[in-house]
This record gives structure tokens, sequence and C-alpha cells, in this order.
């Protein structure tokens, strides 16, 4: 397990000012893209102000689900971590739990808020010690839940969503015919609609989608009982006689999960990207049009910036928020 306090993010909400330089995009449309990245990446990494005191200490759980594979989510969570850990009136520390390498479980008792990785490889159980223990903490978080007024928060990226779609038996999580690879549009379901976390972004919004499993043949009947909602779906493809992708539900008032990536940032992707290797990797597998509609959209602050900005933030302030209320 791995600690880290609270430390060099910045107080200033990110979340706000992504939103005020969008608006002035719009007012003045020759303010360029450039200008607004520098702003933003200086809101991320201005140094944390020591001075003000947190009214409450959170302890948040990041289990680590990549297995040792080398990617960018990692760096974006706890990003995002430090910059809510270092807002006005709010402190603590985020642990990491290497799930799938060295076994590691929280407890439950320790920690308030829990955020759980996306990572390669096969959702569906194959018998590897981990896993019991990691459904048993998601099963511990509902039943914890069920029981006590102060409750535990969870948010559940693409491979971890899909293990507890499948624990759930929400539907059929399954492997794709290709794998989907890119920035693509999420599509609001009526319960999308009013969804709290969605509430600052377009009707349409965009995210980092990178997957070769999927959830699909919801279970109706399972998923009313549960309590929970389907909130969205993958992008419209009338050329495609497949079931469209379930791409995030809200399994209960504390328990969120995505399909897509809501953590990732456009500068840590296009960083990414743009490496020879990477790029020469996805030009042969998707095309040069795939990649450059990608790159596009990475430089688009509507898009992912957006999103990387609103939900993550917006669920760990809410959970914070509830948290506080019943201290």
């Amino acid at each position: 397990m791995l600690s880290y306090n609270r430390y060099r993010a910045n107080p200033v909400s990110y979340e706000l000012t992504c939103r005020i330089l969008l608006l002035f995009r719009v007012i003045f449309p020759a303010v360029s893209t450039d200008f607004i990245k520098f702003v933003l990446f200086f809101t991320k990494n201005k140094p944390y102000d020591a001075t003000h005191k947190p009214l409450i200490m959170m302890k948040i759980a990041i289990l680590d689900l990549y297995n040792g594979r080398p990617n960018e989510g990692m760096r974006c969570i706890k990003m995002l971590c430090d910059q809510f850990l270092a807002q006005e009136g709010t402190g603590g520390q985020y642990d990491i739990f290497d799930v799938r390498q060295k076994n590691e479980i929280p407890d439950i008792n320790k920690y308030q808020i829990f955020i759980s990785t996306g990572g390669p490889g096969n959702p569906l159980p194959e018998g590897h010690a981990w896993e019991k223990k990691y459904t048993g903490l998601i099963d511990g978080i509902f039943a914890h839940n069920s029981a006590n007024e102060v409750k535990k928060y969870l948010f559940l990226i693409c491979h971890s969503f899909q293990i507890a779609s499948n624990h759930l038996g929400f539907g059929t999580v399954c492997k794709r015919r290709s794998t989907s690879f890119g920035v693509m549009p999420m599509h609001r379901t009526e319960d999308g609609e009013n969804e709290p976390l969605f509430e600052k972004l377009p009707d349409l919004f965009y995210a980092v989608d990178s997957r070769d499993y999927q959830l699909i043949q919801p279970d109706w009947e399972k998923i009313s009982a549960f309590g929970a909602k389907i909130l969205c779906l993958e992008k419209i493809r009338p050329y495609v006689p497949l079931e469209r992708a379930v791409m995030a539900i809200r399994f209960s008032d504390e328990v969120f999960g995505t399909q897509f990536h809501p953590e990732a940032d456009s500068e840590g992707m296009m960083r990414y990207f743009k490496q020879e290797e990477k790029m020469l990797a996805v030009i042969k597998e998707y095309g040069a049009e795939k990649y450059e509609e990608m790159i596009d959209r990475l430089d688009d602050p509507d898009k992912i910036m957006l999103t990387e900005a609103v939900i993550i933030p917006t669920f760990l302030r809410n959970a914070a928020e509830h948290i506080l209320e019943l201290a």
C-alpha cells in the first residue's frame, strides 16, 4: 500500500476555472486553445497554500487494478485527489492498493471514499485470489450503507465497472467484436438527464473510451430491484446491427460507475499519443483518420477537458458534503 498526504494541489476550483474559460472563449472566439490550456495547467499545478485549515479530514482508498501495466489513469486519479484534498475546508490523504499484483484490499472501516480504476484483461472471474476479496469489498460497501447513517462512497471506472456489473448480475459482460478506442460521445438516457454528476455537462458529452469488453443486455428486473439506474449508452451506430453498450450506472446514492474514463486529461493523453511509438501503433490499428480525430478531440476544451473537470470532482465534493453533514 502506498500512502499520500495532501500536497502540491491548488485549492482554486479547477472545474470553476474550466467553465469560466469556456464561457470566455464563447464570448471571445479569437482566444487560442493554447492560452486556455496554459491557464488550466497553471490552475492544476499552482503550489498548495498550507495556511488553510481543513474542516474535515478525508481518507480515500484508490484501488489500482492496472496489474502493473503502464497507464495514464493512475496519474490522473492521483491528481484529482490532490486537487480535492487541497480545497478550502478539506484535507486528508489517499492510499493506493495494488489489488491484482499484491492482493491488497483496504479495510472498509478506515476509509470514507473508494475509487477503483480501469485495467487490462478479462473482467470476468478467472479464479484469482484477489477477485473474491475485491467483490467482497463491493458487497461490504453496499452492506455498510444499508445499515449505517454515515455512508461509504465508491466510484468504479471501466474494468472495475465491468466487474461490479457482472458480479451484481446487471447484464451480460462480454468481449467486443473489436476494441473501442478514442474520444467518444456519451448519449444520456432519460435517467441520465437528471443525474447530478452530469449536471454541468452538455446533453451530449465526450469521454475517453478504451475497452475490449462491454456491458450489454441489461437485466432490467435486477437493476430496478436494486434501485440502480442506467445513465448513458455508447455512440449511435445506425450502420452496425449491434446492441449499444451501457456506459454509466448509478448503482446507489453512494456508488457510481462509468465504462468510460472520466479521469482522463487532455495534457497526459496528448503527451502519451504523440509519442512516435504510440502514434504509429494507433495508426496501424485504427488508421490515420481515427488518430487525427482523436487528437483534435483531445485538444478541444469542450470535450474531455470538461468531463475531467466535472464528474469525479463533483463526486468527491458531494461525498465530502454528505459526510460532513453527519460528522
